[in-house]
């Protein structure tokens, strides 16, 4: 379990050095904290979303459920 989570956190931080823009982006939108809107689509990044990415589908979770 712990080699799941290490290799999610390992993705994580390299989308949010390499794009932090588009990374928080996405996290915020599919929390349903950014409107829907045309123009934040186009930096949201669905690759962050792939199935083994538990990191960010916990995070997503964390800010529908305490924000």
């Amino acid at each position: 379990m712990m080699v799941f989570m290490l290799r999610s956190l390992v993705k994580v931080l390299c989308s949010l050095v390499s794009n932090p823009v588009a990374s928080l982006t996405t996290m915020l939108y599919y929390s349903d904290r950014l409107p829907r809107n045309v123009n934040l689509e186009r930096l949201v990044r669905s690759d962050l979303l792939t199935r083994d990415n538990y990191l960010v589908h916990f995070i997503i979770n964390m800010l529908r459920c305490l924000w």
